[in-house]
Order: C-alpha cells, then sequence, then structure tokens
C-alpha cells in the first residue's frame, strides 16, 4: 500500500464550483496535513479589521503606521477568535508550528508583543481563525475535484494582493481558473 501524501506547506486552491461561503475563491496555506486532519489559513480574504485593533485589544500598541493599516485576514470558520501570525522562519515564539524550513506560524502573544516593539519578524499576516478537517475529510474533498493543490510560493503570500491571490495560485499551475468547466468526471 502506497504511503500518504501529505498536503503540509501547499497551497490548497478552491476551484470555481466550490459554493461553500467560507471557502469560494479561496487560497488556503496548509500548516499542518496528517493521518489526524488538516489545519489551514485563508490568505485571500482580508476584514475590514487592521492590526492596529488587534494591538489594541491585547493592550499594545505600534507606532509603525504601515503595520498598523495592515488587514487582518479571515484565515477560517473555526475559532475565528484566535490569532495566527504567518511569517518567515527565524526565532521560534512561545507557540509556533514549524510549517517548512521557511515558513512559521506563530499563536502567542509573545510574537505580537515584538510585532509591536518593531522587534517581530517582517513581512508577516495575521489572520483570525483557521479552517480544519478531520481525518479523510480534506482528502475526500479532493476526491470531489472541491480543490487544486500547489507548491507553496512566498510572494502570494508576502507580495501578491490579497484579490490577486486566487488565481496567482493557479498560475502557478499553469491554470486559468476562468477557463475551467464546471463539469467534473473521473476517468
Amino acid at each position: 500500500m502506497p504511503a500518504p501524501q501529505y498536503l503540509s506547506n501547499q497551497l490548497l486552491i478552491a476551484m470555481p464550483t466550490l459554493a461553500d461561503s467560507h471557502f469560494s475563491q479561496t487560497v488556503t496555506l496548509i500548516c499542518e496535513h496528517t493521518e489526524q486532519g488538516a489545519l489551514g489559513i485563508i490568505i485571500n480574504r482580508p476584514m475590514q479589521m487592521r492590526m492596529a485593533e488587534v494591538l489594541e485589544q491585547l493592550d499594545l500598541s505600534s507606532t509603525d503606521d504601515l503595520l498598523n493599516d495592515q488587514a487582518i485576514l479571515r484565515g477560517g470558520p473555526v475559532q475565528t477568535d484566535r490569532g495566527f501570525v504567518i511569517h518567515r522562519a527565524g526565532p521560534l515564539w512561545n507557540s509556533t508550528l514549524v510549517v517548512s524550513e521557511h515558513i512559521h506560524v506563530t499563536t502567542s502573544r509573545d510574537i505580537l508583543q515584538s510585532i509591536a516593539e518593531g522587534r517581530g519578524p517582517s513581512p508577516l499576516n495575521m489572520a483570525l481563525g483557521y479552517a480544519g478537517w478531520e481525518a479523510g475529510q480534506l482528502e475526500a474533498e479532493m476526491a470531489q475535484n472541491a480543490w487544486l493543490t500547489a507548491p507553496f510560493e512566498e510572494r502570494i503570500l508576502f507580495d501578491t494582493p490579497y484579490e490577486q491571490r486566487w488565481q496567482a495560485a493557479a498560475d502557478l499551475l499553469g491554470i486559468n481558473l476562468n477557463m475551467l468547466s464546471t463539469e467534473t468526471g473521473h476517468a
């Protein structure tokens, strides 16, 4: 029996036919995928909330106007009050998930304190909430043609405008999402 293929450090690209309002036209960074399930963070759904508001809620503040105005991402429908900082690899904070040798996700207050003081990682994206799949659920959705996967590229997360990330992720595969058929089949 072949070993299972896990999708950690991959981009999950919603197919145009995926109608679920939480995931329609999304790009999700898969942070962890094992036999127990998967955890990902949607990276192309900015909210009206800004970093300054998050810092203020934690009694922190920054004098960096660019940082203060950075949009917070809607990372997914699970635990929407929990913050996730996606950043390049560097020091390990109190609660850091190593996604790859290049990308980490941190959920502890110490990183936010460092960010507010101008000592945090840069660039970064912050999300509230995450997307989660139980054991076998993501694999079943993949078999139903709900998702495409592509190798993660930092430029999509850190350099590409939010509204262009869905197509930019598909471009990694040479696919124009507007040209895909809504019909699916299996050979």
